[in-house]
């Protein structure tokens, strides 16, 4: 029997109505004659009781002094309630399930508690559970030290529980269930005429999700893509297949629809700031103590362009004034531009292909939007634009390559 993975989301729980659809979709695939794990997210967003960040809130309005080890044990609740509330309504509708702690499931990760990664996973409980459950819940975005302590695993900690279970059990797919019909050309907030994608590759949509696109956690992407394990991203409110994650030839006969599309998506992280530092005369010495010094005040930089007169790249708008400051203390003078926004233009199919930069360029410059920095990989090209250009940006991109057909 084919073990299927399906996580869902704190909005997929939030509500008696959205977790009554949840149990709809657990039965359908029960039904299917799949065996199930599910992995579930704490229930809701900041505000509603059970949500991680109202029990950060609550911890801050507690003494605001809750060390980072005893945090985890805390942050870990909210997934605990949301799996043996969904276990509950789940014996209710005649369906043996049971209840697994991150822990209990064998998630081992480092102790880096927050942000903690996974070193190991050891389903064996999983399997002996499924020998006599029809259903096993596991709480997402949680783990335990070789020691035995909680740990979290940091923003979109489910998604990445998930992949890894899939990774781990050899499932069938991993259906990652959100509030979204599946992947977008664009967020749709921006662009009214995105369009959902029926398929990405794992590389396309691991750029889109590091790059602004907020649907997947790209650590989760990663995982998939390491183990081969197929990714669904669907909602939790529709009956749409949604967006199928996958290697390109597992595509099957849309094969040459990915051959065709050289481009996938448009996605944007808005709120960075362009920093310029003259090395001339200074050598890679100088370059390199400008880089060093970011790492060692814990300043993540993005964006690097390095030439042999200087370097230029992005920072977060939070960290730009601490930023300058490390940088004047080692005798440069930086210029800093505030309120800019990294618009990612990706695809599979952009490689090598001849015209993509230009058309770009052109697509910008009809709309006197100045590009202020560019990269590029495989997969994707990037833009430095200003903040006050972004929206416009997006949606001339978006129409340029015809996103919206």
């Amino acid at each position: 029997m084919s073990i299927l993975v399906q996580k869902f989301g704190g909005t997929s729980l939030s509500t008696p109505q959205a977790r009554e659809l949840v149990i709809k979709h657990i039965k359908r695939e029960l039904s299917a004659g799949y065996q199930l794990v599910v992995v579930v997210s704490a229930m809701g967003r900041k505000g509603e009781p059970y949500a991680t960040d109202t029990l950060l809130d609550w911890a801050a309005q507690n003494g605001d002094a809750l060390p980072a080890r005893e945090r985890d044990l805390l942050l870990c609740c909210g997934e605990i309630i949301s799996a043996a509330t969904l276990c509950s309504l789940l014996e209710h509708a005649g369906i043996r399930a049971t209840v697994l702690t991150g822990a209990q499931a064998g998630f081992i990760t480092d102790d880096q508690y927050g942000n903690a990664r996974i070193k190991d996973v050891r389903p064996g409980r999983i399997v002996s559970e499924l020998e006599m459950h029809q259903v096993v819940i596991v709480t997402g975005f949680q783990g335990q030290t070789e020691a035995g302590d909680f740990t979290t695993l940091g923003r979109g900690g489910s998604d990445t529980s998930a992949t890894a279970l899939g990774a781990a059990l050899h499932a069938e797919m991993v259906d990652i269930y959100t509030d979204v019909n599946g992947i977008l050309t664009a967020d749709p907030r921006i662009v009214e005429d995105a369009k959902p994608l029926p398929f990405v590759s794992y590389a396309e949509i691991c750029n889109m999700a590091q790059y602004g696109a907020k649907v997947i956690h790209p650590r989760a992407v990663e995982i998939a893509m390491q183990a081969q394990v197929p990714v669904r991203v669907r909602s939790t409110f529709s009956e749409d297949e949604g967006t199928l994650v996958t290697q390109p030839e597992g595509f099957k006969d849309v094969q040459l629809g990915i051959m065709d599309r050289y481009v996938t998506g448009i996605a944007y992280v808005s709120n960075v700031t362009q920093i310029t530092v003259d090395c001339e005369g200074a050598g890679h010495n100088l370059q390199l103590q400008v880089f060093k010094s970011m790492a060692e005040n814990s300043i993540s930089v993005d964006f690097i362009n390095v030439t042999p007169t200087g370097a230029v790249y992005t920072v977060f708008d939070f960290d730009s004034d601490r930023a300058i400051t490390v940088l004047r203390d080692l005798g440069l003078s930086p210029k800093a531009l505030s309120g800019c926004a990294k618009v990612s233009v990706i695809g599979g199919g952009i490689n090598g292909v001849p015209g993509i930069m230009a058309k770009i360029v052109e697509s910008l410059s009809e709309q006197n939007i100045q590009i202020l920095q560019s990269a590029d990989s495989n997969t994707t090209i990037w833009v430095l634009v200003k903040k006050e250009d972004m929206v416009q940006a997006l949606r001339a991109l978006h129409t340029k390559f015809e996103l919206h057909r």
